[in-house]
């Protein structure tokens, strides 16, 4: 492990390569760690001792703390019941109950897994204590039972060629143990814990999708088996166990819904979403509910009838998809037709269903050409950003006897059949011919701002990237210069946007837009609205909604011509760009706004470039239609996100649908489940691809119902619930004010944990706080959410607010999980060995997180920290100079030294550099829509230092409580709930008031963690 506390201010630069396996590779100590300049080494007592890796064993840890907290605890929930057999033989589809679960078949006739990992021979043994091992099988998942003596495990891969290899194989201990004594503060329910279990766990394993119920962290990577019921990348049940009333549900208070991500990416060793064409006659279809054909359907009368899964009415099978069924009702073409066996699939979909001509998605750039623009670098980077996303880092390269046009399918960024436009506009609009013929692109003006119109026609605005690559490269080069006496300071955006609407009209498609001021020029005007007059009172949810209706009207009509916007703003200053009024035309359409509140050239320029590259490149969709149904006995009650719908019960309509956004819905009850039945639920996304064909993408979910409280607790997907509860607040703030909506945050997470502590927890303690085992942390989540920008109490910007509040609507379980908590690794204590791929397996060697709290800050030290939005490397002001020469080279040896707009680092040939490298090449393929790229934040000396330190969400910040007082009051309100001397007006989640020595006195061993 790395060391420098013996590193003494000036000390000259030793070689990194230690002499002898007995010192580490900077002449420390081994087992020592970064330290300030001088001082002797600190113990390390902030992670479980190497033997018991963290996570492994939850429940001991969480009953030992009980134990040491007296009269109030922190105990996990109910220890998981043995399974119990279901009540009625073949209650489910294609059951097989009475063979030995031994010789269990995944599918009839479903290819086993063997075929598709390899390592089989070494098969996790029998008893092994992991969390993610052995969990409990709801009755829903015996539909299709799997091999029960051959767990899924991924084969050997060869390391990554994204990850440097490390410089010399080094040498290193073990940190040293806990304090003896002391209340070990990791037996706090701990975010960083669990999801360095779960990584560890899923780089040996696979998520079976029926074996197993829970499903992994959002926060971690992981390989799913598409066994018929969706992986939780795209669909992820709040309940995978549903009460039967919604009297059971109503007493557990949490919410039945589910959260969609249908274009979800794969992870490498993921099998591909199968394609099917049914020709003519479109995909077989129930007659009376339109649900789509699914695994869960079943076949009656040697197959001649399809029965629904949804609504039970049988089907006539139509002669061109019949097939004959085997004795037990199985179709013997079952395992050449992956609509039956597994739980996501696509439909091309004949002309019934076009609602114009499908073509290759169009993309139209549209370009703030104005003065702000101009002066702050930004058009010169966002040009650069589009050259990126078309071609890559070949944009300058000649193809060696081979035209553009010519370049292979597969090493080409855009779809095959798109094409691309480009436009830019200030006091005017100019509309760019780039057609292949051309020497250079022509312009033409269009000054009509009152009656915009198209002055050029398609074949010449859209083009083939490729056949015009030369032209489009020296256009987008030339740009900044041809504007650069550009005084326009007031773009005219309105017009601008309905010009280019006007030019999509036909095709659809997508527009990415870039603004880097107020568009206050022209029809459609904006003007400041936030003067900080409104804030904290009332009516201050107006700053989060237009009232502008040309630019209400301008989003429907987007929406109704399938055309989807992506914004790129860039605030002058920190100035105010009314991202409510602007952000709508995205929000309303399903496209996107990234906002850079102080863009500052040269930091952010690779920032916005890779955030264009992504958004260029990612899979993206348009003219889509989304509708969601589920079983008899429950309705669709809300939907939560980006979109449009006309009226309640209607499709969804998104212009542009793409890999990161996901919503959310919620169900309700219209009568009883049967407890002898499945709950299933499909989501049926009509869209046009990128490559101009009509599909229909289905994402199938299946729970078990019950009628045992404790039983739904024990597989509640705590990611599912904390989304359903994010978007739903968010839904709200244009209707609530913020104290209202903070209140009712509070008020639920109380009303879910007492729930848990009246109807599953009956034999703990009165005064212990007792988690469910599944929602430890969810205490955690509900208090970022508060500590959010969306939420937060006190002065926030509004553009801040409402930019915060759309992401959290159209936001992934993945991407909302780092949000509301980030991951902290400290560099400056980095084994040896971490970060590089383990020479047995090839798997990175991940370092374990930090709890995001400033008693976890050592003096001297190096954070990096990731949100999924920005990526911050901490300095101390006494960090050893020998570090920042390892990191940024040798002529950096103070925090001065450092360039302040550093955005990535260098390479160079030290250990340290590679192991922080790895790391972030790392973090990049888990995240969403934002680039991961580095801000500095030096102690004292950055502005991003109090950003920092807002990311440390377990400390009192944000004008809200710390993790610790957050658990008293929590507890103080369960208790009065259970006494039922509650109310409701009292859990604010602010301040905590002077009642609150008496629950304190429970926690009186955790003060000052």
């Amino acid at each position: 492990m790395a060391n420098y506390n013996s590193y003494q201010q000036g000390t000259p630069f030793q070689s990194q390569y230690a002499p002898n396996g007995g010192q580490n590779q900077y002449g420390g100590t081994p087992g020592g760690g970064y330290g300030p300049q001088g001082t002797p080494q600190q113990n390390q007592g902030y992670f479980p001792p190497q033997g018991q890796p963290a996570g492994v064993n939850n429940d001991g840890a969480m009953g030992a703390l009980a134990g040491q907290m007296g009269s109030m605890g922190l105990g996990g929930g109910d220890t998981a019941a043995p399974y119990r057999p279901n009540k009625k033989k073949n209650r489910h589809a294609y059951h097989n109950l009475d063979q030995p679960a031994g010789q269990a078949q995944a599918f009839v006739g479903t290819p086993q897994p063997q075929s598709g990992y390899a390592n089989q021979e070494n098969p996790q043994q029998p008893g092994t204590a992991h969390p993610y091992a052995g969990q409990q099988i709801t009755p829903a998942m015996n539909q299709f039972p799997a091999p029960a003596s051959a767990p899924f495990s991924p084969g050997l891969q060869a390391p990554s060629p994204g990850f440097a290899p490390p410089p010399q194989a080094m040498s290193g201990t073990a940190a040293s143990g806990v304090s003896q004594g002391k209340v070990d503060p990791e037996q706090i329910p701990s975010i960083p814990r669990l999801r360095d279990a779960a990584t560890q766990y899923y780089l040996d394993h696979v998520y079976p999708t029926m074996e197993q119920h829970i499903p992994p962290p959002a926060g971690v990577p992981f390989v799913a088996h598409d066994q018929g019921n969706s992986s939780p990348k795209h669909a992820r049940l709040t309940l995978n166990n549903i009460p039967s009333t919604a009297e059971a549900l109503s007493s557990t208070a949490l919410p039945l819904g589910i959260v969609l991500q249908p274009l979800a990416p794969l992870q490498e060793g993921e099998q591909p979403i199968p394609i099917l064409d049914f020709g003519e006659i479109g995909p077989p279809r129930c007659r009376r509910c339109r649900t789509y054909i699914n695994p869960f359907m079943t076949f009656r009368q040697g197959g001649n009838k399809l029965v629904c899964n949804m609504c039970t009415f049988p089907n006539d099978v139509s002669p061109e998809y019949f097939a004959p069924t085997d004795p037990s009702g199985v179709r013997v073409d079952r395992a050449q037709r992956p609509e039956l066996i597994v739980g996501t699939v696509e439909f091309m979909v004949p002309k019934e269903y076009w609602a114009k001509q499908p073509v290759g998605l169009h993309r139209l750039f549209l370009i703030d050409v104005g003065q702000e623009a101009i002066n702050r670098g930004f058009l010169q980077a966002f040009c650069e950003g589009v050259l990126l996303a078309l071609y890559g880092d070949d944009d300058d390269k000649e193809e060696d006897g081979q035209q553009d046009g010519e370049k292979p399918e597969s090493q080409k960024r855009i779809s095959f059949g798109s094409k691309v436009g480009f436009v830019t506009f200030d006091k005017s609009v100019y509309f760019f011919n780039c057609n292949a013929k051309l020497e250079q692109a022509q312009m033409l003006v269009m000054p009509d701002l009152e009656e915009p119109f198209v002055p050029l026609g398609s074949d010449g605005l859209f083009v083939d990237p490729y056949e015009s690559k030369s032209v489009i490269i020296d256009l987008l080069r030339r740009l900044p210069n041809l504007f650069s006496r550009n005084k326009t300071p007031e773009p005219a955006l309105l017009p601008a946007l309905k010009a280019v609407q006007a030019a999509l009209a036909l095709t659809g498609g997508k527009i990415i837009c870039s603004l880097s001021a107020l568009p206050t020029h022209g029809p459609g005007r904006l003007f400041l609205r936030d003067k900080n007059d409104l804030h904290g009172i009332e009516t201050e949810r107006k700053l989060f909604q237009t009232e502008h209706a040309d630019w209400r009207k301008v989003a429907s009509k987007m929406v109704e011509n399938g055309i989807g916007v992506d914004f790129f703003l860039a605030a002058a200053s920190g100035g105010y760009m009314d991202i409510a009024t602007i952000g709508h035309v995205s929000a309303l359409s399903g496209g996107e706004t990234h906002f850079y509140p102080i863009f500052t050239a040269p930091r952010d320029v690779l920032k916005l470039t890779k955030e264009i590259e992504h958004a260029v490149t990612r899979e993206t969709g348009y003219q889509a239609l989304m509708k969601v149904r589920c079983s008899n006995g429950l309705q669709v009650s809300a939907y939560h996100g980006n979109f449009l719908q006309h009226s309640f019960g209607a499709d969804l309509e998104l212009g542009s649908v793409d890999a990161d956004k996901a919503l959310g819905v919620m169900f309700s009850y219209d009568g009883k489940l049967d407890s002898k039945l499945d709950a299933h639920f499909q989501c049926a996304l009509l869209y046009t691809t990128a490559g101009g064909e009509r599909r229909v993408r289905c994402t199938n979910t299946v729970a078990s119902v019950s009628e045992s409280i404790s039983e739904v607790m024990r597989y509640v997907d705590q990611d599912a619930v904390v989304s359903i509860i994010a978007k739903e607040a968010a839904t709200r703030m244009t209707e609530r004010t913020l104290k209202d909506i903070r209140n009712a945050l509070t008020e639920k997470t109380i009303d879910i944990l007492a729930g848990h502590r009246r109807t599953s927890s009956g034999s703990h303690p009165p005064g212990q706080l007792v988690l469910p085992e599944n929602l430890k942390e969810f205490a955690m989540y509900s208090l970022c959410l508060l500590k959010s920008r969306a939420f937060k109490a006190g002065s926030e910007p509004s553009d801040r607010r409402t930019h915060t509040m759309r992401f959290l609507k159209s936001a992934s379980p993945l991407e909302l999980s780092l949000f509301l908590y980030p991951r902290i690794v400290a560099l400056h204590s980095l084994p040896d060995n971490s970060c590089f791929p383990d020479p047995e397996t090839g798997h990175l060697v991940v370092p374990p997180c930090m709890r995001a709290t400033f008693g976890r800050i050592e003096d001297g030290g190096a954070y990096l920290v990731d949100d999924g939005q920005i990526c911050l490397l901490w300095l101390h002001g006494h960090v050893s100079p020998n570090l920042l020469e390892d990191l940024f080279g040798p002529s950096h040896t103070s925090l001065t030294s450092l360039d302040p707009n550093l955005s990535s680092l260098p390479t160079l040939e030290t250990h340290l550099n590679a192991q922080v490298r790895n790391l972030i090449a790392y973090w990049s393929s888990a995240r969403g829509s934002k680039a991961l790229t580095l801000q500095l934040a030096r102690q004292g000396l950055d502005g991003a230092e109090y950003e920092f330190a807002r990311l440390l969400v377990e400390d009192r910040n944000s004008e809200a409580q710390s993790y610790v007082d957050w658990l008293v009051h929590l507890h103080r309100g369960i208790q009065l709930e259970l006494s039922g001397q509650r109310r409701k007006e009292e859990g604010e989640g602010m301040g905590l008031g002077a009642g609150l020595e008496g629950a304190m006195a429970g926690l009186s061993n955790m003060i000052g963690r």
